[in-house]
């Protein structure tokens, strides 16, 4: 009786870590939640929707999309660092949420590199620098000639207190050893109509906010923030190339799990991802909503973040921004 007790006991023994093992083997066998930490509509929100349909068709199974809004992406990253790292919830990781909101906010409740599991960077969209067409600057150095001579009198919008045009124009000040006026708005959309029609003299703004102004003549880009020039203005140099050695502020964005999934999960869905972001309709559809496609290895997109924030970190101790400035 005592031997087949033990015999009993032996066998449940190996097979809890069998069945453990089959469980992450099968998936995913229900449906995986997407956490977008940005509202419906929103251009993080359409980008996580194409990739979700893509997602499903590949794994039969159904990726829905979660809208976790609120404190600047914030809340949502949270929602993503706290669920269970079993594979069922997964999130969009941005430049903000991940670099900028961790630069900014001292008292952040999640851990951007140990709170997450990197998985697969889906691409960047660059800014244009842009000024109003009636300023007589074409290029970047001409743009910093002219600040030297009248420091701060050129004001530049941001779409509002934070964000990455306000702290890519701040990256731009400081590396040119200027000074400009920052003035925040509510939307890049009232920005970019103010700086069409001469209220404001320059803006970092994304391209599609701002390419039918360009194509207009209203406004004029005269450099791109991202490490590459843009296949959407290929003709405008990158701000590096004006002279700004080492100059980017490209808004990225990425899927990240909580950490402790396991890599037999992180592996196969970085491995579709990498397959599903090759796809023409998919490089179509991020490229119209102003991304280009760039995946990555988990490692190389968690080596990203770490950059990320200690370049923006850097940035924001020294110049002083703090998240409501």
């Amino acid at each position: 009786m005592i031997f087949a007790i033990f015999l009993f006991a032996f066998s449940v023994a190996i097979a809890a870590p069998a069945r453990a093992q089959s469980a992450v083997e099968r998936w995913p066998d229900r449906p995986v939640r997407i956490i977008v930490p940005f509202p419906s509509g929103s251009t993080t929100d359409l980008v996580a929707r194409i990739i979700a349909q893509k997602l499903a068709m590949r794994f039969g199974q159904q990726f829905i999309i979660d809208n976790r809004a609120g404190a600047s992406g914030a809340i949502g990253a949270n929602a993503v660092a706290r669920a269970a790292p079993d594979g069922y919830t997964i999130g969009i990781a941005t430049l903000s949420t991940h670099a900028l909101a961790p630069s900014l906010n001292s008292n952040l409740s999640y851990n951007p590199v140990t709170d997450f599991a990197p998985v697969i960077m889906i691409g960047s969209a660059p800014y244009a620098l842009a000024v109003n067409s009636a300023l007589p600057i074409k290029a970047v150095p001409e743009l910093v000639t002219l600040a030297k001579t009248k420091p701060g009198a050129l004001n530049y919008a941001s779409a509002g207190p934070a964000t990455l045009a306000h702290l890519a124009g701040a990256l731009f000040a400081y590396m040119s050893d200027i000074e400009l006026t920052h003035v925040p708005y509510r939307s890049s959309g009232q920005a970019v109509l103010d700086l069409a029609e001469g209220r404001i003299e320059m803006q970092f703004a994304t391209l599609t906010a701002t390419l039918p102004y360009i194509r207009s003549g209203k406004v004029r880009a005269i450099g791109i923030t991202s490490a590459r020039r843009s296949a959407s203005l290929p003709d405008i140099p990158t701000i590096e190339e004006g002279g700004l050695s080492g100059y980017e502020a490209s808004l990225w964005i990425a899927i990240v799990a909580p950490a402790a999934t396991p890599l037999a999960i992180i592996g196969p869905l970085n491995r579709e991802m990498m397959e599903i972001l090759m796809l023409p309709d998919i490089v179509a559809g991020l490229d119209a909503q102003g991304f280009e496609v760039q995946p990555s290895t988990p490692e190389q997109l968690g080596q990203r973040i770490r950059t990320e924030i200690d370049k923006w970190r850097n940035l924001v101790s020294v110049i002083g921004i703090r998240a409501d400035q």
